[in-house]
């Protein structure tokens, strides 16, 4: 190993960022992960000067997110007008553009660790808090892209729980210090290698042992419904009907009992808004107490010169968003998808992208508009069941920490209605982990309707109370899980992770002065 380092370490570098990202799911191998994030730690100590420092950094996430990332390849597969072979390609080039944080981080460690001598366990300390500020920058800079942070590696071990306090980006940073004590172990620095190992053991076990909240008797009846409609099918209008009866079977009869009923993300095709006829539809599945969230495209139009199939408008745009259906059809609320995917459900840069042959991976010419972010929307009270505030993250918005919540109307759950049938077979189960982390921050149940799968529910702990695998049809009943009361991270959001990194980077410097 030491002469594959010494002789090769830019492969090296490499070869441990691809095994590193074997710790997500679904391979679920954390114990790869912190061995690989060792190797990075001894080679960036070993790097001579900043280029290698940062190259070595940038090499490693190459193999990283090139492995993690693979199912974006899956995607291009459903759009004809792009070519397919364009995803391979894709998720190289992104890689190859994400690589960049990883890199940042190891060249801003190594760079303070020789400017201002920080060594040994100092050093691992700067270089955990250089990771909290590379993967916050990931998941914001051009809309951010913040799919897997290292923390979520952790949820196996149960020192996930530690995200209560110091969220998804300080999580990140407790996989670099395990690292760095099975570093310091190799070398037989027992005592600085026990402080940090033995507050990690007690986080595993706090989160381990920690218990999760009762689900009342008398909580709201919930139903969730998963049609397994492939993203093949989606938008044939053949199938149209087909599909809403799949719909309508698996939301079941009405019944005494008020339900929430829980359809996934675009569900239907259909202006809600604009078309009162779909709604009457939805309505008849509804007893008098229920209420139906269903996923579906709000449109908006302009007047046409030229005339168009709406007659003298013409479509100019449309939101993604979530609505509100009540039994005598109409519409109680509607979410719109604030946080949207770039080449998903808008063209950047259209009038040079679109020429030369690319276009969004979602159907459609026209791209969707931005929401105006958290919201928390009222669900009324009605037949015994209270009053309950819903916020609503669609799909991609939820592995976003620390920005789906309205803080100053803190909701009772959230809902995120997805559509993960285009994200191949490691996509979805990566969703929703991400997913259980945002449950963990906030203290909040997550309910996950999902077309193909995975539909969870998940309770404020993060734990998946149930769950329908991908590729089958299904429902999901249960009760409403309750809310815990607001975490650390849920009263300050991403303040947390940054007093962390405060933390590491004073302790470093304390233990760089206790040896000069």
């Amino acid at each position: 190993m030491n002469d594959l380092l010494a002789r090769h370490p830019r492969l090296a570098a490499l070869l441990a960022g691809f095994l590193s990202a074997t710790g997500f799911e679904p391979l679920k191998l954390w114990p790869v992960t912190i061995a690989c994030f060792a190797l990075l730690i001894l080679l960036v100590e070993r790097a001579p000067d900043r280029r290698a420092a940062f190259l070595r950094g940038w090499l490693f996430g190459v193999g990283h997110f090139t492995l993690g990332l693979n199912w974006i390849a899956h995607a291009f597969t459903y759009q004809d007008a792009m070519p397919h072979w364009f995803g391979y390609g894709a998720v190289v080039l992104l890689s190859l553009y994400l690589a960049v944080y990883p890199g940042l981080a190891t060249l801003g460690a190594w760079w303070a660790g020789r400017r201002f001598a920080f060594t040994g366990p100092a050093f691992l300390l700067l270089f955990a808090g250089c990771w909290i500020a590379s993967e916050y920058a990931r998941a914001t800079i051009f809309t951010g892209f913040a799919w897997n942070p290292l923390g979520v590696t952790l949820l196996p071990t149960g020192a996930a729980i530690a995200a209560t306090l110091i969220g998804t980006y300080g999580l990140g940073a407790l996989v670099l210090l395990a690292a760095g004590a099975c570093l310091l172990t190799a070398r037989r620095q027992y005592r600085p290698a026990a402080a940090i190992a033995v507050p990690l053991v007690a986080l595993a076990l706090w989160g381990q042992f920690s218990p999760a909240p009762t689900t009342p008797a008398g909580a709201p009846l919930i139903r969730v419904v998963q049609p397994n409609i492939g993203q093949d099918e989606k938008y044939s209008a053949e199938l149209e009907q087909a599909h809403f009866r799949t719909l309508a079977t698996l939301s079941g009869k009405p019944r005494p009992a008020p339900r929430l009923i829980f359809w996934p993300e675009a569900a239907i095709p259909a202006y809600l808004d604009m078309e009162p006829e779909w709604r009457w539809r939805l309505a008849d599945l509804m007893g008098p107490g229920d209420l139906l969230m269903t996923g579906a495209t709000k449109v908006y139009f302009k007047d046409s010169k030229n005339g168009g199939p709406y007659g003298t408008t013409e479509l100019a745009g449309a939101n993604n968003s979530l609505f509100v259906v009540t039994p005598d059809a109409q519409l109680a609320a509607r979410y719109d998808k604030a946080h949207l995917v770039p080449y998903g459900e808008y063209l950047p840069m259209r009038s040079i992208l679109q020429p030369i042959g690319l276009s969004r991976l979602v159907p459609g010419d026209v791209d969707f508009w931005p929401g105006p972010g958290p919201q928390s929307l009222p669900l009324p009270a009605t037949l015994g069941r209270p009053a309950l505030r819903m916020g609503v993250q669609i799909c991609y918005e939820i592995i976003f920490s620390g920005q789906v919540v309205d803080r100053a109307h803190r909701p009772d759950f959230l809902f995120n209605p997805s559509n993960d049938a285009w994200f191949g077979s490691w996509g979805p189960v990566q969703h929703l982990a991400q997913a259980r982390l945002r449950a963990l921050e906030e203290g909040l149940p997550i309910i996950r309707a999902t077309p193909t799968g995975v539909s969870a529910i998940v309770d404020a702990r993060g734990h998946i109370l149930h769950a329908l695998s991908s590729h089958r049809a299904g429902y999901l009943d249960s009760r409403l899980p309750p809310p815990l009361p607001a975490t650390l991270f849920a009263r300050i959001g991403n303040w947390a992770p940054f007093a962390f990194l405060l933390i590491l980077l004073g302790t470093a410097i304390a233990l760089r002065k206790g040896k000069s």
